[in-house]
């Protein structure tokens, strides 16, 4: 997807929440300038950029990339996977295991290779998520509080509790999460 697809994604989310530029400026902290930027295809958001207002328009993440398909297969091959690969942070990524964002789950493997972390500050999400950490070791900073998570080990994260992941070890580690409602 450009940044003009990206862009047109944008404006029809925000036209749906009846939201100005100004509006969405207040909302994300992000200038009215930038969102009139990112609108027309002329800038390259950040990962947090675009975080930010796809919680301020209340759609998932992955929404801003990927249109909302209906489909009647429930299977997702693991070739065929939506994914979100981020160069810029050591190739860590995001696959959507769900076969699509529609229902109010969605199911998200990420991959964080060894030494690398989901965010350079916590982030926070209105989605409720449920992680288990499928492969390697984790730390997780959520809230106040650092946990180191092992293979095996899972943990809730309410809604808007600010959080992040870091990878440590000298192996890639692989958490899968359970999210309601859509929120990447």
């Amino acid at each position: 997807m450009d940044n003009l697809e990206l862009g047109k994604t944008i404006v029809k989310f925000r036209k749906n929440k009846n939201y100005t530029i100004k509006q969405l400026s207040e909302i994300t902290n992000v200038t009215s300038s930038m969102l009139s930027q990112i609108e027309r295809g002329l800038s390259s958001p950040s990962l947090n950029t675009l975080r930010l207002i796809a919680d301020a328009l209340e759609v998932p993440l992955f929404s801003l990339f990927t249109e909302f398909v209906q489909t009647k297969d429930l299977i997702t091959r693991a070739n065929s996977r939506k994914k979100i690969i981020f160069p810029s942070s050591n190739n860590w990524e995001y696959s959507l295991l769900s076969p699509d964002l529609s229902g109010s789950i969605e199911m998200v493997l990420m991959k964080l290779p060894p030494e690398s972390q989901s965010a350079e500050k916590p982030m926070r999400h209105i989605g409720e998520e449920v992680a288990y950490v499928l492969a390697g070791e984790v730390v997780l900073f959520i809230g106040n509080d650092v946990e180191t998570l092992y293979n095996g080990d899972s943990v809730k994260i309410p809604p808007g509790i600010e959080h992040k992941w870091e990878n440590r070890s000298d192996k890639e580690a692989t958490v899968i999460f359970a999210i309601t409602p859509p929120t990447f």
